[in-house]
């Protein structure tokens, strides 16, 4: 599993985050743990398979958004184990 971060500038509002959110979940089905924060100026989700950062750029930039940076790293699921 990998998470992905993006560095996003534009967002004002709820309603910006919520159309990011929405954009990452059409570009990528396969999204989970989908946020974004207009403080932060960053969105982030969890993932299956590797997505190319270039893609995931154009969607927002199409949006009236920029994508400024895009890092995505290996995740580990977090949570109780019992052996």
């Amino acid at each position: 599993m990998y998470r992905t971060i993006l560095k996003i500038d534009g967002m004002m509002c709820g309603m910006c985050e919520s159309h990011i959110c929405d954009v990452i979940r059409k570009t990528v089905p396969s999204a989970k743990k989908v946020t974004a924060s207009r403080r932060q100026k960053e969105a982030s989700f969890v993932h299956d398979e590797e997505v190319s950062p270039d893609l995931l750029k154009n969607a927002i930039n199409e949006t009236g958004y920029t994508c400024t940076e895009v890092v995505s790293e290996p995740y580990t699921k977090k949570g109780w184990f019992f052996g």
